[in-house]
Formats: structure tokens, C-alpha cells, sequence
């Protein structure tokens, strides 16, 4: 399928037209490496008619030391055609040139005698011209393919041919490569100078990119999708026909997002075709495959080792050949084109240009990345700074956000610095430090050996720390040894008492006591350790910072300290911690965790603030998550739904693989609240992601799935997933439902399922707990679920819930209690109750609450039909008959997941809160 060359036929049938009158033209069609020349070659014959003969020839490098071989090519049809006869006497074309046969490089005649005489050879090769067009066929089309590579006897021919067209009717086409040493040959000039007309073939255009992939696929492309190849191919018609190709084999359609596909004919053609230009243009184009695109011309003439002037030169025949871009920007028209110039070199002349290019770079002073882009593509550099160089460009890729990038800057010094001394060991803890970031194993391994290099206890124990901190998690048994081993060594060496080894210990001690927070005996001896530090301890250093946030957060777990005494510990650390986003590998997530569990909402939300104001933008990793759990789960606390659910979202959007358990449970207090089991469901795919990582995650998960299972209908089996995850917190010493609020939905669950005794029980000790803790969302909800058993006789405890919640950042709590001491007292202020819970629920985003308090306080149940949609009231009658999920979506014919939303939002608008309470609900 020959495409947007219309043009050139119209002109070439138009001088075929002229030769009939005896009009004779040469007509030279040019264009660079994969612009089609010869397919528009092949494409000649088929416009001609049965009148017309047609001679061809295809010229090559290989061919190009033949004499005459070209001219050959052209009459062999004509010598061994049957319609040529030899009369008595005559002399006939074989006569005249002789058979052919070759001696080495050189053809001679079939007697083997010399080489013809070349004009011999020309009048004879122009009388059997003269006797093809006398015949029946009195026009003839001659075709020579890349005049470039035709030998030197052939072209005289030709342009002895051109200048005495007169009386053949013929048309001669050629073709010629743009950007080809040979096409400045003064015989292949001297024949393109006698041209009637030059046709250059120009890039197709989008509309024919389209028109191609069209007929490829047998379905319309869209217009973007050819604009993106045109932009990835130039319009080449080469690259466009290999991509087409490709992406037939894939089986994708033209409306799928373009791949870059670098197709290995593609290569191998643009590799053949370097292979044979001069030494400078490959020289130039090996240094620009080197120094990357957008280079110095002058950095990219010396390393190809050529004068500017030759270097333009160079560079003027790789963008003639269509290889390099036009315009200022040096740079390969596609990646493909570097391939071939990788392909075109040995093993040994890569190295060589690296390193060369690295030589070049660094005595130009230029950035340590681009110097260590190339000492990265070679195994022994041999060069006292090559280390040095890698270590800085690691910085700077771990300055802009790419920890692996830095990693691998890194690891490459390792191969340039095998000495096993102390600055291998430097380098050992540099990679581990950006290791512990994405791959904590290998943080280890790096630091294990790190550790082995260096020889002081002091050195040791500050490598030990940059193991990453296991945040509510149980540490490797590697990690647990490098800390103990490195904590003793202290202890033991007659280290002097200085204020930098003082921090290095109370540092250790951090984080032994943390590896050990799932132990009834270790928090307790945790809160021994803080009280003994006053009510005020000391936070001047980052090692008593890093000590009293894991003793604040164990005494936190364990309900050891008040709420107050939490918050006013935790915000005396943020005072002194600067805000930053980077702390997923600290400490500062308990205390933050800490702050939200003694609802110290102003503190935490002041210091996220500077958190964010530090952060130009987001990058993809553990502190992102960790910073989109904490700003939601404080939004929460203010009673902000709509923007902390968008926080969650954003959390979503992020790699799984940096989800640390402080950010799934934030996020997981967040789903609590806004009752929506499709999202709960989302964070839990997300966590399980995480291999296991300590009691704190499979609680959290735990909790988030029972409530999800309570939410869809599952009464009896969340309330088995609650109770045995109460039992495994009780066991580990962690009591405080702020953090892990798996009692509150476990009173519920006995309530629903009529089991008035046990859920009495579980109240009575979140009570007793949420007085002893003292904050006062906590305390309220507390009184609210035991004043909400009670029935009549809870309405004191739940006027003493309002009165507290009224002091609690959390208003949402408040509007639930609001409705349902309305709804038992009744009375005159029941009106006034309901119409302040309304407004709260209204105002914090809580549609479902604010349609429950707008109800009429007489009237507890709502028809069906003032509220539910027609589909929403037929899938609670099939709940009411008894139907599970999956029975009605295979009743319905529709998905699961269709049927939960429904009953999703049959629940809100209810203000029920599962399966028994829509039935209650909808006696009818």
C-alpha cells in the first residue's frame, strides 16, 4: 500500500506521457533512510501498459566494483529474451558485450580476454536500447535503484545516456539516499545534474498514519492515537510500517495507548547502513549515542575526536539520512537509532566511549549524574574519583525524590571501590540508608557488612540505627541481634561520656524497648522508664525525643497515662521536632498517633500544616501514605468527611507497598467513621498487601473487616472476628479502644444479635476504661452505648454524654448522641435536639446522619417509599426474606457488589446500621 506519493506518480506518468512524443526525461527521487524509494520503485511498473518495457536495476555496496554491473542488470532480459535472434552475419547484443564471466573481482568477456572497451560497451548498450524501442513496445521505463551505489563504468553510461535521450521515447527513474557519502561522487552529481525533475519524498502525515493503520487493523484509528506515532516515527514510513507491524503482533487496536517499541529490523537496517558510512559520521554518531541527546557540539566534536568543521559535516549527513533531528537540538529521531549505534560497536569500543566520555565530562566540570551515567555503563573504571563522583550523584537523586535511582548510583561505587576498608564501609551504610526506603532485606544485608568494616562501637552503633525502624511491626531477627549486639559493645567500651555517644544509647535503647512493644512486661517497664523521667522529661536531643516518643506511645497502648498527660507529652515533642515530610522511618508516627488517640486534634493539625508547607509536591512513598492517613484522620476528628475522604483516596492512589501499619490505621479510622463498607473493603486490598507486620496491622485489619462484615449483613460472624481480635489485644497489654475500637462495634454486634448481658459487660469496661483515659470523644461514646442498653434508665448517662462531647473536637459523635437522647426522652427539647444534631451532621458532611435527626421525633420509621428507590425497596424485601447477597444478585442477574451498594445506601438512609435493624426497620 503505497501512500501520499500520488504527487510523484502524477509527474512521472506525465513524462511517460512526453516520451511517447519522443520526450525523453531522467527523474531522481530522493530521500533519506526509509523514506520508500524503492517502494515506489516497485510500484512504477504496475502504471504502465503493455506498450511500454521496462528495465531495472538494483545497485549495491557489494556490487559497486563491478564494471557495468548495473548496466547488466538492465539487458540481461533483453539478451536472453527469445524475441532476439542473431541473423547470418549480423552481430548481435552477446556479440557485443560478450557473456559474462567473473575472475576474481573483475568481470571479463567469454573468451577471457580483456575488459571491453568501456565506449564499445556504451555504443552497444545504446544501439540494444535503440533496437528494444523499435519493436513493439516503443517506450521504455528504465529504473535504477540507490544511484548511489552504481558503479563508475554504469554511470558514465548513464550520463552519456541522459545527454542523448533523443529518439529512445524512454524514462529513466532513479532513486538516491539523502545523507550517503556516495551521492556526492562527481558521476552520480554529474548525472542527477541532468535531471528534469527531482522528487523528494517527504514523511507521511498523520491523516496517512491513520489511513494505514486503518487497513492494518480493519478498525478506524483515532486521530491521537496517529498523531502519537507520527511524533514517535517522524512520519517515517519505515519506522511507521515496523511499529504497525509490531503492535499487529500484539494484537492491540489503534486506540490503546502507543508502546515504544524499538523493532529489531528496524535497528538492523539503520545498523547496515552506519556500518558503511565514513569513519567521522560513525564516530559522530557513536558520541551523541554516548553523551545522550541536547549535547554540547563542541563536547560531542571532541569526543569523536574530529575539528568542528568535520563534525558539521558529519552531523549534516546523519540528519540527511533522517537519523538525527533537524534544528538546533542534536538529537536521534528515535531511540531505535541509538540501538543501532550500540549494535554497530563492540563490547570493548562501548567501554572505551564511556569511559572516554566519562574523562571528558568530569574535566568539564559538568554534573556528577551525567559523569556517572557512563562510569555506571562500565566495570572497572580505574579512576580515583569515579567513587567519589557516584556518592554525589546518589545525593542528588535522592535530593529529587529517587531513592532507587540513588541505589543504583551507589551500588556502582561498590564495583568501583573493592577495598574492604572503612570507605567501603561508608558506602555500604549510604546504600543501605536509601535502601531502607524500598527494600528493607537488603538494607540489612548492606548494613551487616557495613558493620563488619568498622572499628569503633560508636561507628557501629550509628550504622545500627540506620536499620529501618519496624513502626508498630516485630523487627527481623537480623535487625533485633545488630541492635542488641551494637547496644552491649557500647556498654562495654570505655566509650568517653560525651553528649554525642549519651544519644547514640538512648537512641538503642528506642528502639529495643519499640522491638519489644508487643510484651504485657516490656510496656509496663516502659511506663516505669517515663514516669521516672519527671513530668516533664528532658527532649533536647534527638535520642531523648526518639525515647520518650516509644515510651509515650507504650504507656498510649497500654492506657498507663491519661489522655491529658499523652497530649501534653506529644506536643511538647512536635515543638522541638522540625516539620517534615520525611519520618516514615522515625519516631514522629507515634507521637502522632499518640496525639490522635488523646484527641489533641489542634496540636496534631497545627504541625501537619508545616509538614505540608514543606512539600512542594507529591512523590510516590511511605511518607506520602503516611502523610495522606494523618491529615485524613485528623479532618475526620474536625468532623470534616468530605476532605478526609479525599485524603483516603489519594492514599489509595499510592503503591500499596508503602503502606506502614501507623497509616492503615489512621486510614482505618477514617472508614469507621464514614460508614462506607466499598471503601473499607479497598483499604483492606490495599493493607493485606503487606506481608505480616506485628499485631498492630492484623488488629487493625481485623477491627476493619469485622465492621465491614456487620456493615454487609454478617452480624454473627463479625462479631466472632471482634471478640477474637479483643482477646489477642488483651493478651499483648494493649487496652486503649481510642487505637483500636473493636469494643464499641462488639457491643453493638451483642446488642443486634440479642445478647443484652455480654453486651453490658463489654460496656461497663469500655467505661471504665474511657474514664480512667479521660478523653472525651472516647468517654462519650462510652456513655452514649451504655445509656443506649439501658434503655429508659440511660438517660442520665446519655445527658452526660452530650454534656461531654460538647468539649470534644469530634462533633459527629455529639449529633448521634444528640438523636438518640431526643428519640428516648422525647419531651419539648426533643424537636431542639434533633434540629442541632441535623446541623452538625449537615455542616460535617454525614448525609445520612442529618436525614436521621430531620425525622419526625414521634415517628421512628419512615415508609419505605418516601425514601427507597424502587430497587433499593425490592432488595430489602428479598433481605427480609431471608436472601443473602450472593442470592439476590443471582436472582437479579446482577453483580454482588451492585447489591451491596444498594443496601450500602439503604442503611444510610434508614440510619440503620445492618441487615436485623433494615428489617426492624421495615416491618411491612
Amino acid at each position: 500500500m503505497l501512500l501520499e506519493r500520488e504527487a510523484e506518480l502524477v509527474r512521472i506518468r506525465a513524462a511517460l506521457d512526453a516520451a511517447q512524443a519522443g520526450d525523453s526525461s531522467l527523474l531522481v527521487a530522493t530521500g533519506p533512510l526509509g523514506s520508500g524509494r524503492s517502494a515506489l520503485l516497485c510500484r512504477l511498473p504496475e502504471l504502465v501498459d503493455a506498450d511500454t518495457r521496462v528495465l531495472r536495476a538494483n545497485a549495491s555496496l557489494r556490487e559497486s566494483d563491478f564494471a557495468f554491473g548495473a548496466v547488466r542488470q538492465l539487458f540481461d532480459p533483453l539478451l536472453s529474451a527469445t524475441g532476439v535472434h542473431k541473423a547470418p552475419g549480423a552481430t548481435t547484443p552477446h556479440d557485443r558485450f560478450g557473456p559474462p564471466t567473473l575472475t576474481g573481482d573483475r568481470p571479463t568477456t567469454g573468451t577471457g580476454g580483456a575488459l571491453a572497451d568501456s565506449e564499445a560497451v556504451q555504443r552497444s548498450a545504446q544501439s540494444l536500447l535503440a533496437e528494444a524501442g523499435a519493436g513493439e513496445q516503443p517506450r521504455l521505463l528504465i529504473l535504477v535503484d540507490d544511484l548511489q551505489w552504481v558503479d563508475g563504468p554504469s554511470l558514465r553510461w548513464l550520463a552519456h545516456l541522459t545527454r542523448r535521450q533523443h529518439g529512445l521515447r524512454a524514462v529513466v527513474v532513479c532513486t538516491l539516499a539523502d545523507g550517503d557519502h556516495r551521492a556526492r561522487h562527481p558521476l552520480v552529481r554529474e548525472v542527477v545534474r541532468t535531471a528534469r525533475d527531482v522528487l523528494p519524498l517527504a514523511p507521511l502525515s498523520p491523516e496517512g498514519i491513520r489511513t494505514l493503520f486503518t487497513e492494518r487493523h480493519l478498525a478506524p484509528a483515532q486521530d491521537a492515537y496517529a498523531r502519537a506515532v507520527h511524533d514517535a516515527t517522524g512520519g517515517n514510513p519505515l519506522f511507521v510500517t515496523a511499529l504497525r507491524r509490531a503492535l499487529g503482533d500484539t494484537g492491540r487496536p489503534p486506540t490503546a495507548e502507543l508502546p515504544a517499541l524499538c523493532p529489531a529490523e528496524v535497528r538492523d537496517r539503520i545498523a547496515g547502513h552506519l556500518r558503511i558510512q565514513p569513519q567521522p559520521v560513525r564516530d559522530v554518531a557513536a558520541a551523541v549515542a554516548a553523551l545522550g541527546d541536547h549535547s554540547d557540539p563542541t563536547l560531542l566534536a571532541e569526543l569523536a575526536g574530529i575539528d568542528e568543521v568535520g563534525f558539521l559535516a558529519a552531523r549534516r549527513v546523519l540528519t540527511e539520512a533522517g537519523l538525527l533531528a533537524a534544528g538546533r537540538e542534536i538529537r536521534f529521531v528515535h531511540r531505535v537509532v541509538r540501538d543501532a549505534v550500540d549494535a554497530c560497536q563492540t563490547h570493548a569500543e562501548r567501554e572505551r566511549s564511556h569511559n572516554a566520555a566519562a574523562d571528558l565530562l568530569y574535566r568539564c566540570g559538568r554534573p556528577a549524574e551525567q559523569v556517572a551515567a557512563h562510569l555506571r555503563a562500565v566495570v572497572h573504571p580505574g579512576r580515583p574519583w569515579s567513587a567519589t563522583v557516584l556518592r554525589s550523584a546518589a545525593d542528588t537523586a535522592l535530593r529529587d525524590g529517587r531513592p532507587v535511582e540513588a541505589a543504583r548510583y551507589l551500588r556502582s561505587a561498590l564495583l568501583h571501590h573493592r577495598t574492604q576498608d572503612e570507605h567501603r564501609a561508608r558506602v555500604l551504610v549510604d546504600l543501605a540508608t536509601v535502601e531502607r526506603a524500598f527494600d528493607p532485606d537488603a538494607c540489612e544485608r548492606h548494613l551487616t557488612q557495613a558493620i563488619a568494616l568498622l572499628h569503633t562501637p560508636g561507628d557501629r552503633a550509628a550504622a545500627t540505627l540506620r536499620i529501618p525502624l519496624t513502626l508498630l511491626g516485630t523487627p527481623s531477627a537480623t535487625a533485633a541481634e545488630l541492635l542488641r549486639d551494637a547496644a552491649a559493645a557500647l556498654d562495654d567500651a570505655d566509650v568517653p561520656h560525651t553528649e554525642p555517644a549519651a544519644d547514640l544509647a538512648l537512641r538503642l535503647e528506642a528502639r529495643l524497648r519499640h522491638s519489644r512493644h508487643e510484651t504485657p512486661v516490656e510496656l509496663e517497664s516502659s511506663a516505669d522508664r517515663l514516669r521516672s523521667m519527671g513530668p516533664r522529661p528532658q527532649l533536647n536531643t534527638v535520642g531523648e525525643r526518639e525515647l520518650v516518643s516509644v515510651l509515650l506511645w507504650a504507656g498510649t497502648l497500654a492506657g498507663s497515662l491519661t489522655g491529658e498527660e499523652a497530649a501534653r507529652t506529644g506536643n511538647r515533642i512536635l515543638e522541638r521536632e522540625p516539620a517534615t515530610a520525611a519520618r516514615a522511618h522515625t519516631t514522629l508516627p507515634l507521637v502522632m498517633a499518640s496525639l490522635c488517640a488523646a484527641e489533641s486534634v489542634r496540636g496534631a493539625s497545627s504541625w501537619l500544616a508545616g509538614d505540608q508547607r514543606t512539600r512542594r509536591m507529591y512523590a510516590p512513598g511511605a511518607d506520602d501514605v503516611l502523610q495522606c492517613a494523618e491529615r485524613a484522620f485528623v479532618l475526620m476528628a474536625k468532623g470534616r468527611a468530605a476532605p478526609a475522604r479525599e485524603h483516603v483516596e489519594r492514599a489509595l492512589s499510592l503503591d500499596a507497598a508503602h503502606w506502614q501499619p501507623p497509616a492503615v490505621m489512621s486510614l482505618a479510622s477514617v472508614a469507621f467513621e464514614l460508614r462506607d463498607p466499598v471503601l473499607s473493603e479497598r483499604i483492606l486490598a490495599h493493607a493485606r498487601y503487606r506481608r505480616p507486620a506485628g499485631l498492630a496491622l492484623g488488629a487493625t485489619l481485623q477491627i476493619l473487616q469485622g465492621v465491614t462484615d456487620a456493615q454487609n449483613g454478617r452480624s454473627r460472624k463479625a462479631l466472632g472476628t471482634l471478640l477474637t481480635c479483643g482477646r489477642q489485644l488483651e493478651v499483648a497489654g494493649w487496652r486503649n479502644s481510642a487505637l483500636f475500637p473493636w469494643r464499641p462495634y462488639a457491643i453493638g454486634l451483642h446488642k443486634r444479635l440479642g445478647e443484652a448481658e455480654a453486651a453490658l459487660r463489654l460496656a461497663e469496661d469500655e467505661l471504665a476504661w474511657a474514664r480512667a483515659w479521660g478523653a472525651p470523644t472516647s468517654l462519650g461514646r462510652a456513655l452514649r452505648l451504655k445509656g443506649w442498653l439501658l434503655g429508659g434508665d440511660g438517660l442520665d448517662l446519655l445527658r452526660e454524654a452530650v454534656d461531654t462531647l460538647r468539649s470534644s473536637p469530634y462533633e459527629v459523635e455529639l449529633a448521634r448522641t444528640l438523636v438518640l437522647l431526643a428519640r428516648r426522652g422525647g419531651g419539648p427539647e426533643a424537636a431542639a435536639l434533633l434540629r442541632e444534631a441535623a446541623e452538625i451532621a449537615a455542616a460535617c458532611g454525614i448525609p445520612w446522619l442529618a436525614e436521621r435527626a430531620e425525622r419526625d421525633p414521634d415517628s421512628t420509621r419512615v415508609p419505605p417509599s418516601t425514601v427507597l428507590t424502587p430497587s433499593e425497596r425490592r432488595i430489602v424485601s428479598m433481605v427480609a426474606d431471608g436472601l443473602s447477597n450472593q442470592d439476590i444478585a443471582n436472582e437479579l442477574g446482577v453483580s454482588c457488589r451492585a447489591v451491596e451498594k444498594h443496601l450500602t445506601s439503604s442503611y444510610r438512609k434508614l440510619g440503620v446500621s445492618g441487615r436485623r435493624e433494615l428489617v426492624t426497620a421495615l416491618p411491612g
